[in-house]
Parts: C-alpha cells; structure tokens; sequence
C-alpha cells in the first residue's frame, strides 16, 4: 500500500523529463510502463499480507518475517536513484527490460524458495531489480509523449498504478487461501514475460540520454549504510541493543556520513546531489516525506499482521480490510490537488498530516474489538483522507522547491526517502510482532500512539521548514 500511496510523487518523475522522442504504438508502450511498474507496486504491498503464512511454512520469528518486507525495501530504497542513473547511461529500454526479466527471474526463485535464507535473498533481487525498472518505466513514458497527450498517458498510468495497489493484495490474499502464499511471487512471471514482450516492440532502442560513469560507490555506500542500520533496528526492536547491534548501527552511520562525502566529491554526476539541500524548503519536505511515509509504513506491516494472527482474520480478509486505503486515496487525491492549487500547498501539507494522526488514534479502537465495521473500518478511512490529501500537494512543493535542473532528482530523492520511511518502520515493529493474542493488540495500541505523534511531527516540518513564496501558489502535477 505504501507504493500506491506514492504513486503520484513517482508520477513527478515522468513529468520532470523533457519529451525528446515518440513512439509508433503508444497504447502498446503505455501497457509495458503500466507492467513493468505494477510489478514494483503490488511486490511492495501484497507480501504484508503473507507474512503470517511465510512464517507458518519456515518456523520463521517476527525479526525474520520483518527482513521479508525490508528485504525488498532496502535495495529499492538505496539504488532508486542509480537506476535511473543507468537508464541514462546504458539505455532505458535495456534497463527496463533488463530490470523487468531480473524482477521475473527472482520472483520465481521466491515462489519456489526452499529456506527463509533463500527467500530474503531472492527478495533483495526483486528489490534491486524494481530500483532498475521503476524509474526507466517512468522515464520512457515522460519521454514517449508530450504536452496534452504526455499528461492523460501519465495519468492512465497513474491510476493503474492505483488499481494495482488496490487489487494487488486482495488477489494475494485470495491465492494465499486458495493455495500458498507461494502463488503470490509466482504470477509475478507471467507479468513480467508480458511486459518485456510489449516493450521489445513499442519501446525505441536509441534510448540513451547521455554517457558517463555511475555512481557505483554511491550506491555501494548507501546499501551498505542503510542494510548495517536497519539490521541494528530490528534486531533491537525485539531483543534489545547489545555490542553486536550498536557495532553495526554505528558502522552504518558511518558508511551513510562516507556516502555524503562522496556524493559531494561528484557534485552533480552524484545520484544525490547534494545541491538539493540548498533548499531549507526541500529539506523539511524530504523530512515530512521520511516521517508520514514511515507513519504509514509500519502501519501497512503491523495491521494485516495483527488481522490475520490476534482476529483470526483470513489471507482475503485482512488485504480486502485495506482495500478502502487505496480506493479513497485514488478517488480523493485530484480533488485535494485541485483544493492546494487555489490555497497553496503548505496549508494542505500542514493539516494532512493531523488526519493521519487521528486515524492512528482511531486505531486503537482495535485493541477491544468490536467488528470491522465498528474497530478498523474508521481508522483506515481517516488515514486514507489525510494521505489523499498529502501525496498530490507534496508533489508540488517537492518539485517547487528546487530549480528546473534538478527537478528529476528531487522527485526521485523524494521517492527513495518515502521508501526508506517504510524501510525504518519495519525495522522498529519488532517489539510488537513478537507478542500474542489480547498482548499482541495492546502493543498495537502504543504503536498507534507512535505513529499519531511520527504524523504531527511531519505536519510540524511543514509548519516551521515550507516557506517559500511559490509554494503558496502551487499547482498540482
């Protein structure tokens, strides 16, 4: 769920791109984009709601089911950008078609996966074969069509992208029931062969932009960084810090201060270049980005979990419990871009962020549980609001408040931060994974808590760090 909620930020990252080029079969390579990114968008939601079955077939603790989903997170968070990076360097339609066989490639290696250690390595291919797919699925379609006709493609591929993650784990939850949670990863290979069949044929070879060297140790360092530093979290989150864990945390930090320092070496040949943090604007925008998108994130991991495990909940019943997440944000989300147009971005951003908050309250509710209806259904629709109300408007201020140089990294920062924030998150629910029955939804509860004051914080960065004149007059994307 979290990458459908992100849909539109990734949406940007289209717009951002000049149109240089056209195609022959337009619906054809509209199809391979909307492919090629669903499998990246439904991979990224669907295996919340297997975790409780992954965890029955391998005897697997919750510190094992968490690297599940952040061994798919973390390399999609680190290599966003490189893969966008080898797009422009290598060729976008080799880098998609490269990125689409690897993710279908892994997904069969998941779906027939003999051990859990088996399984998180063949969920980090995945992982870094969608940072390769993703950004080049988006910059062929910005680059394919242009004026009027770019923005309705972007905007079919956006609501796919919205269907996909609101479909996605209910048909998961489904084959889950039906059969195994094996089935989930395995359709991903009919998918992918479809994909790389309609870009062979709608997508032009002479795709490449410009030539240069990747930011290979970037990418290397920011791996390292956030895989040492996610580890130490979730292996504390359940069993305390010992040497071990806060050895590894400050390695991690250490190899992240390291990953500056060399993205200020490239200047603007790094994959995050640091002329970005120019703007306090920005910086307060990638902070709301980090906080609400892990608000979100643990939520999206910890709820299904609780569904399935503490309230018997079905495989079926617990993905269709989130069905109205994605509905309301699709719906919802052009409406609250429309509302930030004529007031101003900041004033959205300020207050979005305390409805979420109060859906987290309303959270609560599901520890005396009195039906769906009644317990999960008020907090999912108050949260789906305030995120509706958030990813549009975010959008723009992120593209706002950079210069046009730096747009198409801004918007693809942004979407690495958001990733990250989901990435943390699970890392630090450990401690509530690890309880059971009545316990199990009591530590709920605090995590509730949590995440409501992670969403304040968020509408209080964009409170005292959005103040750019422009912003106020933002449009939508």
């Amino acid at each position: 769920m979290i990458s459908a909620a992100h849909v539109t930020c990734d949406a940007a990252t289209a717009h951002a791109i000049a149109s240089t080029s056209t195609t022959e079969r337009p619906r054809l390579l509209i199809a391979a984009t909307i492919l090629a990114s669903s499998l990246a968008f439904i991979d990224g939601s669907v295996v919340n709601v297997g975790l409780p079955a992954i965890g029955t077939t391998f005897g697997a603790d919750p510190i094992d089911l968490q690297w599940v989903v952040n061994a798919y997170l973390l390399p999609l968070s680190a290599l966003l950008l490189l893969g966008g990076a080898a797009g422009d360097s290598f060729g976008r339609r080799r880098s998609l078609m490269t990125g689409v066989t690897l993710f279908g490639l892994s997904s069969a290696a998941c779906a027939i996966a003999p051990s859990m250690a088996f399984l998180l390595t063949a969920r980090s291919v995945q992982g870094a074969s969608a940072a390769l797919l993703l950004p080049n699925s988006l910059a062929i379609l910005g680059m394919a069509f242009s004026g009027e006709t770019k923005g309705r493609a972007i905007g079919v591929w956006a609501a796919a992208g919205a269907a996909a993650g609101a479909i996605g784990p209910v048909l998961g939850g489904w084959l889950i029931d039906l059969e195994s949670w094996r089935l989930i990863f395995l359709i991903n290979v009919p998918i992918a062969i479809v994909a790389i069949w309609l870009a062979f044929l709608s997508v032009r070879k002479d795709d490449v932009v410009k030539a240069g060297s990747l930011d290979f140790a970037g990418g290397l360092l920011a791996t390292i960084g956030l895989g040492l530093a996610t580890w130490a979290l979730t292996e504390s989150s359940s069993r305390g810090f010992s040497a071990h864990t806060s050895l590894a945390f400050a390695a991690g930090l250490i190899a992240l201060v390291a990953f500056v320092l060399v993205e200020r070496r490239r200047d603007e040949t790094a994959m995050m270049p640091l002329a970005l943090f120019g703007s306090s604007t920005f910086v307060g925008l990638t902070l709301l980005t980090l906080l609400l998108y892990a608000a979100l994130g643990g939520l999206m991991v910890l709820l299904p979990y609780v569904l399935i495990t503490s309230l018997r909940y079905s495989a079926t019943q617990a993905a269709a419990a989130l069905l109205p997440l994605a509905v309301v944000i699709s719906l919802v989300s052009p409406i609250a871009a429309s509302i930030a147009a004529r007031i101003g971005a900041r004033p959205v951003l300020i207050s979005s962020p305390l409805i979420v908050a109060a859906g987290f309250l309303l959270a609560m509710r599901i520890a005396s549980y009195d039906g769906y209806w009644a317990s999960v259904f008020p907090s999912i629709l108050v949260i789906a609001l305030g995120m509706a109300g958030a990813v549009a408007p975010l959008t723009t201020a992120v593209l706002s408040s950079v210069d046009a140089q730096h747009t198409g990294s801004a918007s693809g920062f942004n979407s690495a931060v958001a990733r990250t924030g989901g990435l943390v998150a699970t890392a630090l629910v450990g401690w509530v994974m690890i309880a059971s029955g009545p316990a199990l939804r009591t530590a709920l509860d605090f995590a509730a808590i949590i995440g409501a004051a992670t969403c304040v914080a968020a509408s209080l960065r964009a409170f005292f760090w959005i103040n750019l004149p422009s912003l106020s007059r933002g449009t939508s994307q």
